[in-house]
């Protein structure tokens, strides 16, 4: 697994290239069809990227009183994001963190979490932690939206998954220090209600989309 010096070095390099990921766009559209973002207020992104998803957002989706915040480890996301993002700089900004995952915001003041692509990058322990910061900045009833990479549905996909976990046992950086996770084990108890889950496959790439509400 890439520690957060490693990942962060990983991204800065990758730089623009993360919006050529093909595979991602389907699974995105899902979230997006379920997340009920235009009645949010308040959105957290942890893992913003290039800012493409929020510019996508903030233009064509969101509610024009709705403020946004990218958080993101690489420097050279964050300056991408504040690129993409800057036509609605009046109500986004996004910030720049070393690897920690506890959020700075205020308990129950967010009605959207999202991360994409983000978990499966992350340790148990992280992703653990994650979840539960997210469960506290959300209000009752706020959205956990996730998409990430997951384990095959279809013959095809459980061989790309298979060679997935090859290339990142090899070697994690070969993928960007992803592999194929499943979040549903984190995602029960009392905390969450599950309100849509499904495994989209694209270009043979399985990945997982979650949409879980606050208890």
């Amino acid at each position: 697994m890439l520690t957060h010096k490693e990942a962060q070095k990983f991204y800065d390099s990758f730089g623009r290239k993360q919006d050529k990921q093909f595979y991602e766009e389907s699974a995105l559209n899902e979230l997006i069809t379920h997340s009920n973002f235009s009645e949010a207020k308040n959105i957290i992104e942890f893992g913003c990227g290039t800012g493409k998803f929020a510019s996508r957002l903030l233009k064509d989706i969101l509610p024009d009183n709705c403020h946004y915040l990218g958080i993101d480890i690489s420097q050279t996301m964050i300056d991408l994001c504040k690129k993409n993002i800057q036509p609605y700089s009046e109500r986004s900004k996004c910030i720049k963190i070393n690897g920690e995952t506890v959020i700075n915001a205020a308990d129950q003041t967010i009605d959207r979490f999202v991360s994409t692509y983000v978990l499966d990058l992350l340790s148990e322990n992280d992703s653990i932690t994650l979840l539960d910061e997210a469960h506290r900045v959300l209000l009752p009833g706020g959205y956990l939206c996730l998409a990430n990479l997951t384990g095959g549905i279809s013959l095809f996909s459980h061989f790309v998954e298979i060679i997935w976990n090859t290339l990142y046992k090899l070697k994690p950086a070969i993928t960007g220090g992803c592999r194929p996770i499943h979040l549903m084990k984190y995602l029960s108890g009392n905390k969450w209600q599950i309100i849509h889950h499904n495994v989209i496959v694209s270009y043979g790439v399985p990945s997982e989309v979650i949409i879980a509400r606050r208890i």
